[in-house]
């Protein structure tokens, strides 16, 4: 079955986010890998690196990945710019590296006021110039499918074939499916046969073989908004059988699946641990909950 955990902070320490999803009986834990709202950071300590992979060696967490900066932007067509997010998105990888993440979750880029053509090329030119610093990395840059605000890349099937086709490297890259980003990009995904549908197309374009993880999320704004809004298990307009389509997809069983949703304590009870128990329920195709249901076909 998925391995399900969700995006926690490092206030405190690095391993402060392990612990606290193995106290949250987390399978799996995304973190930044430093503050995602500055360009830098502080140095990583070999203090720092060693809790973390004692925290994780102690508690099990499993695939533990990070996300990048907000503030990189790969495509974008401002040469300092895109220096600036090239350097930082090298540090990403080098920090990532040091912790021994299994992935590095990244926002492609926005073109801005160039063409979606152009952006695709400065996001291959800045990856191989990445992968070209740090020839040693074992960590993969996972390339998350986006909702397609502004004028940023990865919202469409196409975008990210042309990512795939155009890094010379390409086996340190795979995919990131975020559920609220498809389904804002105009991708449906919650009766089964939509779900059905999109992956067969997800497979035609990509290929279903390049998929390392999943953000689950729910959508506050409705399909096909191109809007980047993330809402609680359920609660959105995604709807629970969108997860259940996900989450009971062979294909998909041995990855990692992280949460975005918002944190806090609610009646005394976690967020966190209120959308890992709705996930959790669904993890059952109706097939095992009911004598004439059927889990989704795929």
């Amino acid at each position: 079955m998925p391995l399900l955990g969700s995006h926690l902070s490092i206030a405190g320490g690095y391993y402060k986010a392990v612990e606290a999803a193995a106290a949250l009986k987390m399978d799996c834990v995304q973190i930044f890998t430093k503050n995602n709202n500055q360009w830098k950071g502080k140095a990583l300590s070999a203090e720092d690196v060693g809790l973390f992979r004692d925290a994780i060696e102690r508690t099990g967490i499993r695939m533990p990945c990070g996300h990048d900066s907000y503030l990189i932007n790969l495509a974008s067509p401002t040469e300092s710019l895109w220096k600036q997010s090239l350097d930082a998105f090298v540090i990403e990888i080098e920090r990532a590296e040091a912790l021994g993440l299994v992935g590095l979750v990244i926002h492609p880029g926005s073109c801005v006021d160039s063409s979606e053509e152009e952006g695709l090329q400065r996001i291959n030119h800045a990856i191989d110039e990445a992968f070209k610093r740090t020839p040693l990395a074992q960590v993969q840059v996972w390339l998350e499918t986006t909702a397609g605000q502004g004028s940023s890349l990865g919202h469409r099937f196409e975008h990210l074939r042309v990512m795939l086709d155009g890094v010379k490297e390409r086996h340190r890259l795979g995919i990131c499916i975020d559920s609220c980003h498809v389904f804002a990009a105009g991708y449906p995904l919650s009766s089964a046969a939509d779900y059905r549908a999109t992956l067969a197309e997800f497979d035609s374009i990509v290929g279903l073989q390049w998929v390392r993880a999943f953000h689950l999320n729910d959508s506050k704004r409705e399909f096909g908004s191109r809007v980047d809004r993330h809402e609680h298990i359920g609660k959105g307009h995604l709807g629970r059988e969108a997860f259940r389509n996900i989450l009971n997809d062979p294909r998909f069983a041995a990855l990692p699946m992280y949460l975005e949703t918002r944190k806090g304590i609610v009646n005394g009870k976690s967020l966190d641990a209120m959308n890992l128990a709705t996930l959790r329920r669904l993890m059952k195709p109706k097939s095992a909950r009911g004598k004439t249901g059927k889990g989704p076909k795929v």
